[in-house]
């Protein structure tokens, strides 16, 4: 049995849990999300708490009961907190702005990198290195930072490019000259 699987998720007020044959839709302050239910695994709101049930035994179906307990204890987090991830940008020249729902990004290459923000999703700039994007969708939060780390990575001998807040870049030791 799933550890995670069997812990229920309960539900706090101002939340609404609303539950179909193949779907789970949760709807709370920030907004509403829904998402499909695999037919392996049931689930039963009781006593203001989701709780979930494997209907098999077998290895595929205990996965999945783990899993769709904690993609809707991220949506219930979401409707009521929301997620963030927060970025930096390292390197001289290097800044990023945002225009409407268009993030702009110096990165040192020939031209700007102008990327759409997605629906549901929130970018806010604290002054012109740092990057915040805000949304109720934890996936969707962490993608579309994947994605914005992806065009300027950060190198390992100076540390430029975009990165995580809270990452970590190990850095090497250059060549040395030679005698």
């Amino acid at each position: 049995m799933s550890r995670i699987g069997k812990q229920p998720v309960t539900i706090p007020d101002g939340v609404t849990v609303t539950l179909e044959e193949a779907s789970i839709e949760v709807k709370g302050p920030k907004g509403t999300l829904s998402a499909a239910l695999p037919p392996s695994v049931e689930a039963r709101i009781e006593d203001g708490q989701v709780v979930f049930k494997p209907l098999a035994k077998d290895k595929p179906t205990r996965s999945l009961y783990g899993l769709v307990r904690a993609l809707t204890n991220n949506m219930v987090m979401g409707v009521t907190n929301g997620f963030a991830k927060d970025l930096e940008i390292l390197g001289v020249g290097y800044r990023a702005d945002v225009k409407g729902r268009v993030l702009n990004l110096t990165l040192g290459f020939s031209h700007p990198v102008e990327v759409p923000v997605p629906e549901g999703l929130d970018v806010k700039m604290d002054g012109n290195t740092k990057i915040r994007i805000e949304g109720i969708d934890k996936h969707q939060v962490g993608q579309f930072a994947s994605e914005i780390r992806k065009i300027r990575p950060p190198e390992p001998y100076k540390g430029k490019g975009v990165r995580y807040a809270d990452e970590h870049v190990r850095r090497k030791v250059g060549k040395t000259g030679a005698k």
